[in-house]
């Protein structure tokens, strides 16, 4: 996980270089960027990505000028949003991939008509990545089926469950694409022999994690002899101490995990309410877009696809990356 970044973040030092050459800076007009960081304002994983975009704002400087649109993680906001930034007309788009290739296949369509340079980030969307990957279309974030096994198997070994065993993944996967990454968590648990409950998150809960409180506390509840907590969303993973001790259990009663690292997170991790946490980065989630679109808009660069999930965290590492967490970084 740490070479890879390594390595992108050495290339995009590299274009860094190439920018301060005279012959290819001068009289450069901004690109015009509109930029969806996925949910709301302050939110523990919409802010990394954030953040990201804003570093990379500030290294091209004024080569680009960047619009915001936070849309609380709603697929209908993100694709009425993405309407509203094609009519703007602007040199390039960074779409939240959530809605799926289907809402958004006409939209991107227009987009590439007018000239528009549309990339992705966080869920996939195959089907326009692979249409549109010569005009710049890439996609940077987690594979989303292979993070969830990821995450599903780390469970199993490490905290040795398999049959006899319950679990509750707390997921999407009702959502198109996205809810790939809760499929990957339940195959592989099942696949262990855990017998496995589901519930989906609400679009309440989606938009603000602490209206969860009285979901988990009653499904724990209703089952006392859940082993097994899986978050499939950064924000409920970041309140799994809240939710544990408001059912009334303690750090080791019940193993939590779940994915993306925060503050919060890493809070919760050293306190022992969360165990293990798959981090897909979103801070490069951010970061690399930008340059993907200023890669296109400025020397004809193809679609770039970046796997930003690959690293699990727990006790035994956080006390590295926790520093960084606080700072919005990782």
């Amino acid at each position: 996980m740490f070479k890879k970044t390594s390595i992108i973040l050495l290339a995009v030092a590299l274009l860094i270089g190439l920018m301060t050459i005279p012959a290819l800076a001068q009289n450069e007009d901004p690109v015009e960027i509109y930029f969806f960081p996925g949910g709301s304002p302050g939110g523990t994983f919409a802010t990394v990505v954030y953040n990201g975009a804003l570093k990379a704002e500030e290294i091209l400087g004024d080569r680009v000028n960047i619009h915001y649109r936070w849309s609380e993680w709603s697929p209908q906001q993100m694709v009425t949003q993405f309407e509203q930034a094609v009519a703007a007309n602007p040199d390039g788009i960074a779409i939240m991939g959530h809605p799926g290739d289907e809402a958004y296949s006409d939209f991107v369509a227009d987009a590439v008509d007018k000239g528009i340079i549309v990339t992705s980030q966080n869920t996939t969307l195959p089907e326009l990545e692979a249409k549109y990957k010569g005009e710049g279309f890439g996609y940077v974030g987690q594979e989303l089926y292979p993070s969830g096994q990821l995450l599903g198997e780390g469970c199993v070994n490490r905290f040795d469950l398999g049959t006899g065993d319950r679990a509750l993944v707390w997921g999407l996967k009702s959502k198109p694409t996205r809810g790939q990454r809760t499929l990957g968590v339940i195959d592989a648990l099942e696949d262990a022999g855990l017998e496995v409950d589901y519930m989906e998150i609400s679009a309440e809960v989606d938009k603000d994690a602490s209206n969860g409180i009285p979901v988990i506390v009653g499904y724990l509840q209703a089952n006392p002899d859940c082993d097994l907590i899986v978050t499939d969303h950064g924000n409920l993973t970041s309140s799994l101490q809240t939710y544990i001790e408001s059912a009334g259990l303690g750090p080791n009663d019940i193993i939590g995990a779940g994915f993306d690292l925060s503050a919060a997170t890493a809070e919760g991790i050293k306190n022992g309410y969360t165990d293990l946490v798959l981090d897909q980065q979103p801070f490069l989630q951010g970061f690399l877009p930008i340059f993907q679109i200023y890669l296109t808009e400025k020397w004809g660069f193809s679609g770039l696809h970046i796997d930003t999930g690959a690293g699990l965290i727990h006790a035994g590492n956080i006390d590295m990356i926790a520093p960084l967490a606080e700072e919005g970084i990782r």
